[in-house]
């Protein structure tokens, strides 16, 4: 597989940040055959290697849970999905109202989205962990949300894995 290649199948795993795929790459992470855990450690590898700005550029670029970019149909395709499946896009103007609460508090409280790996969580889950997550401090969240976001990028390779 090329760099080209590899880039566009798994350039997006990393919420809009294809930079993490591309350095995977080219510092040769990434083996024949492509398999689901292999690949997971190689970009989680990479994405640990960054600086503390890029990590935050990554979170930053992940959407608010049931937000703006989902009322506008705005989201990648992967989130739209992700969210979905948890029923983040049926909730009522009351669950709505309280999601967006907690995203306008968190973001403020931290600098962040709120980031959590949705799949196989309801929305009460992920609202219970919101109510959970925002009394921690900055440097326990960032770590947090910095594991979320390797788990989201799990589940996205063996998503696109099994697909190929």
């Amino acid at each position: 597989m090329t760099r080209s290649e590899f880039v566009d199948l798994f350039g997006g795993v990393f919420e809009h940040s294809p930079f993490i795929a591309e350095r995977a790459f080219d510092h040769g992470r990434i083996v024949a055959p492509l398999e689901a855990g292999p690949v997971h450690e190689a970009l989680c590898a990479e994405f640990r290697s960054t600086t503390h700005d890029e990590r935050l550029g990554v979170l930053l670029a992940h959407p608010d849970l049931a937000g703006k970019l989902a009322i506008a149909g705005e989201l990648t395709a992967q989130s739209k999905s992700e969210q979905a499946g948890a029923g983040l896009d049926r909730l009522s103007e009351e669950e709505h109202a309280r999601f967006t609460d907690l995203n306008t508090h968190y973001v403020r409280e931290f600098g962040f989205p709120f980031i959590i790996a949705v799949k196989g969580l309801t929305k009460d889950d992920i609202l219970a962990a919101f109510e959970v997550r925002i009394a921690n401090n900055q440097a326990t969240e960032f770590q947090t949300a910095c594991a979320e976001v390797e788990k989201i990028a799990g589940f996205r390779i063996a998503s696109i894995l099994a697909e190929s």
